[in-house]
């Protein structure tokens, strides 16, 4: 299952039924899981660490140094969790001294050519559209499903639940349950059809709607709109997840 052309370096660690084709390139300092099909021209760069059940497709490379001037060689990590497939041309960076790891979680779908840069911590059970590049220190909660060709800046992060429009390019903060779309980018509605979807009852979705229009349509500030949804709005764990999201934005939140 380990092809002869594959180059796998002597220290590297490699679990039970892993596959590997032709042109692999596995560079020391590697630990790789069972059950894993690395498929051919694929490179797993120094400080990679790789669960279990993950398909990655041909041109993909982890644990690549970060395109980060800063970077003084250090000793960091790319972490992806199980189950994960990482398609044709993903790159997803090592860490800096900023965090020390670049992390994917597990279940995720990452589309061809995504870019995954230092320090970034992509959670688990999300989709990532063809081209999408995260810069460093971005965050992206679980369940987020992110569309094509889109841009975030780094420190960014993305709430769970959230639908992103293809094609958007982002400097703030997107809180959870909520589609952000059009150019510029901004709040176009709860994501009802994914929360439906995800099992969320109509109460829990009618109290998350409430919520962001109190945020974003009483005309108040943001302190002053979750004082409003404190008071009006029965607490559940979406509207403390959603009060602790904003409150806690360091860039703010989209308009």
């Amino acid at each position: 299952m380990i092809s002869p052309l594959a180059y796998i370096h002597p220290e590297a660690q490699i679990g039970e039924n892993v596959e590997i084709g032709p042109f692999v390139f596995i560079d020391k300092n590697v630990v790789i899981g069972d059950n894993n099909i690395i498929m051919p021209n694929a490179n797993i760069m120094y400080g990679s660490r790789i669960g279990n059940n993950n398909r990655i497709f041909p041109g993909a490379v982890i644990g690549a140094v970060p395109q980060d001037l800063k970077f003084r060689g250090e000793e960091t990590t790319a972490e992806i969790g199980d189950n994960n497939t990482i398609r044709e041309n993903v790159t997803i960076n090592r860490g800096t001294a900023a965090k020390g790891k670049t992390v994917v979680g597990s279940n995720n779908l990452l589309m061809e050519g995504v870019h995954v840069a230092h320090d970034t911590i992509v959670g688990s059970n999300c989709i990532i559209g063809n081209s999408t590049k995260m810069a460093g220190e971005v965050i992206i909660d679980d369940n987020a499903i992110v569309s094509a060709n889109v841009l975030m800046h780094q420190f960014c992060r993305v709430g769970g639940y959230v639908m992103i429009q293809g094609g958007c390019r982002f400097s703030k903060d997107i809180p959870p349950y909520i589609i952000a779309g059009r150019e510029p980018i901004a709040y176009s509605g709860i994501n009802i059809i994914g929360l439906r979807r995800r099992g969320f009852s109509n109460e829990v979705i009618e109290n998350i709607h409430n919520a962001y229009r109190i945020i974003y349509n009483s005309g108040k500030n943001v302190s002053d709109a979750l004082v409003q949804i404190r008071e009006e709005i029965p607490s559940t764990p979406e509207i403390e997840y959603i009060i602790s999201f904003i409150e806690n934005s360091e860039r703010g939140i989209i308009r």
